[in-house]
């Protein structure tokens, strides 16, 4: 019987669609019980905007780790996917650079402690008017010329990443050290590693990329004709289709000023706790973002009638008859659907339960 009852409606909408046929049907007694007529009127809902958004790094919370000097990479400890401390040593290469710099830094730090002492013998010697007082100003000129060198010998060090300690390492043992580490300037997850064993790398070569994965961004492109209605501090939720459409709530943390040139949107941006790592950059996520509630004329989701990828309802017309009217909706929230379109008026009337059967009789009597 039910294999019948749909070959029936089969039949119906077959013919139906083929003729042109009444949008009026007339609903019999029994029918009427069947069906229920309401008026359109405006709701409180609750609107949102739906778009395609990925998750990204946190740039907050990202460092790019590179060397401070030219040199060969003699040692690598850190490998991709590793859990690294601030301070942490990623790699040591050996420099030429660091040696030639921390030798200059000896020379000029033995000139200065030799000038000190020239100038210390000639002013005993002006005290006993051995020498001159001119003689005297000339040699301290001298060691001004070298505490120069040497404040600017200790600042290239400085620049190629030797620490306070360090230089009082070196100006206590007086020993070169040609070897430099490349440390993690912050705590994190080695995600990137550019560097290979023997490489010859420079200042300008990124060899780690370390992210602290604890917070991530949700980040979206909004159309700029929707950009008006997203504004920073707007709730919003994240759908993650890779974890089993896994939903988070949040909030809008950044909406750029700018409009992309090339893609005509505006970057918009949500963060996200990430303390078990879940939430992977490059997960694709659909980012829905509520706005306040607002009036607005809505119809019940049951009242629609689907055909041929349009919407339909019933709109009373008599006592007894009705007329199947085009409406252009919004989707659905709560049971309900926003009219886009101005088809209907506040206060029509219309067939908010029992449509289904409204339109199989009027495919019936379109038959017949």
């Amino acid at each position: 019987m039910k294999f019948l009852f749909l070959a029936y409606l089969f039949l119906l909408t077959h013919f139906a669609n083929a003729q042109n046929i009444s949008t009026e049907v007339s609903a019999t007694p029994a029918l009427l019980k069947l069906i229920t007529v309401e008026a359109v009127k405006a709701e409180d809902l609750e609107d949102s905007l739906h778009f395609s958004a990925r998750v990204e790094l946190d740039q907050q919370h990202v460092a790019r780790i590179g060397s401070t000097v030219t040199g060969r990479i003699s040692e690598i400890s850190a490998k991709l996917g590793d859990d690294v401390k601030k301070g942490q040593r990623l790699a040591i290469l050996n420099s030429t650079e660091l040696s030639q710099a921390q030798s200059d830094y000896l020379k000029a730090s033995s000139q200065v402690n030799l000038r000190r002492i020239a100038v210390e013998r000639a002013k005993r010697l002006v005290e006993s008017d051995v020498i001159a007082s001119a003689e005297l100003q000339e040699r301290e000129g001298v060691l001004s010329e070298a505490e120069v060198d040497l404040r600017a010998a200790t600042d290239r060090l400085r620049v190629l990443g030797m620490s306070e300690a360090d230089l009082k390492r070196l100006e206590k043992q007086r020993t070169i050290h040609s070897y430099s580490p490349v440390t993690a300037s912050i705590d994190g997850v080695v995600i990137e590693r550019n560097v290979t064993q023997g490489q010859v790398v420079q200042p300008a070569d990124q060899l780690y990329t370390i992210a602290n994965l604890s917070t991530v961004w949700i980040v979206a492109d909004v159309p700029e004709q929707d950009a008006l209605w997203v504004k920073q501090g707007d709730q919003v939720e994240a759908e993650i289709p890779a974890l089993d459409n896994k939903v988070v709530k949040g909030n809008l943390i950044y909406v750029s000023d700018i409009v992309n040139s090339k893609t005509r949107t505006v970057m918009v941006r949500m963060g996200l706790s990430n303390p078990q790592r879940l939430f992977k950059p490059q997960m694709l996520v659909t980012l829905k973002v509520k706005k306040s509630k607002i009036k607005h004329l809505a119809i019940p989701s049951q009242a629609v009638v689907r055909d041929e990828n349009k919407d339909y309802v019933f709109v009373q017309t008599g006592q007894t008859t009705f007329q199947l009217h085009a409406v252009k909706l919004g989707e659905e929230e709560n049971g309900m659907r926003l009219l886009i379109g101005n088809e209907l008026k506040e206060g029509e009337h219309i067939v908010t339960k029992g449509s289904f059967h409204l339109n199989n009789e009027r495919l019936r009597s379109t038959l017949e």
